[in-house]
């Protein structure tokens, strides 16, 4: 016969499990927010503030930001140590400034190599570290405005209508990090990639995109492509002529040559006079010397 006492026994490994349980969830959910970097983003060429969080703010006495390197000591950027000066390198001394006040770095002229995992380390007055917060630094460079270029020559007959086959190109240069191309208001089942292209500076690291695609279309198409946060003008391509460029210069050659001749003969009519009295008595001769200067100011 079961008793309350026997109930209790049972009950007592079940909340021993609860506990253990509830325990390791919250040590998991605490360790798992201070592993978590607070990421900043920076612009290549520009400046960054690191900003170290401190829940012990009044009792920092020291700050190291250090870069974190795999395989290797984490690198020491700057910090400072109120008894103390702090052994910056002199590439990051001059790029770098640290606010004592607000537990903050600014960095200046952000490359590529700077991009990366960086710790913020304080220290109380007994040189003990009382705060330890991870930033994850990503840099980013704007592609040039991509130059579009195309070649439509050549033609081929579909089936009753005319196919325009069209290679394009897309280009652009300086952007980081490495991006692809993006063809806006092209039909993806018509294109096919012909030539793929991108390199990275070996001093800048930026990167250099390059795409060529073949197109086909009968009929009027827009297009642009786009590479990073950048756009390229848009241009048409598959324009049909409305009359062959041979028949267009013929028709105007005709014009010219109608106009011409009516200009001649108003000029011979404005030129020309009936006979006056003076005229048939042979008091005064008619020279062509009016007509010649009426011609002038026509």
């Amino acid at each position: 016969m079961r008793t309350a006492e026997t109930d209790e026994e049972d009950m007592k490994p079940v909340c021993s499990l609860l506990a253990l349980v509830v325990t390791l969830l919250l040590l998991t959910a605490t360790s798992g927010n201070s592993k978590v970097p607070m990421n900043i983003t920076a612009v290549l060429g520009h400046s960054v503030t690191f900003r170290c969080p401190s829940t012990h703010r009044d009792l920092v006495e020291g700050l190291y930001i250090q870069k974190v390197i795999n395989d290797k000591d984490d690198l020491f950027i700057n910090g400072f140590y109120k008894s103390r000066d702090m052994p910056v390198k002199p590439a990051y001394l001059r790029r770098t400034k640290v606010n004592k006040m607000e537990l903050s770095m600014e960095m200046r002229n952000i490359s590529v190599s700077d991009e990366g995992l960086y710790n913020c380390v304080a220290f109380d007055n007994k040189w003990e570290k009382t705060d330890i917060s991870d930033i994850l630094l990503k840099v980013t460079a704007e592609y040039s405005v991509p130059t579009i270029t195309t070649d439509c020559s050549e033609r081929k007959r579909g089936y009753g209508s005319a196919v325009q086959s069209c290679q394009l190109s897309c280009s652009a240069v300086g952007g980081y990090p490495q991006s692809t191309v993006r063809w806006v208001e092209l039909n993806p089942s018509l294109t096919s990639i012909v030539y793929n292209w991108s390199s990275a500076d070996n001093e800048s690291k930026t990167w250099t995109i390059n795409q060529t695609i073949m197109y086909n279309c009968d009929q009027p198409t827009n297009v642009s492509c786009a590479i990073g946060g950048t756009v390229s003008d848009t241009i048409t391509i598959c324009e049909t002529e409305s009359f062959p460029l041979v028949v267009i210069t013929a028709i105007i050659i005709v014009l010219v040559f109608v106009l011409l001749l009516i200009f001649v003969v108003v000029i011979k009519c404005c030129c020309r006079r009936p006979p006056t009295s003076e005229d048939q008595a042979g008091r005064v001769d008619i020279l062509l010397d009016d007509c010649h200067s009426q011609l002038q100011r026509v």
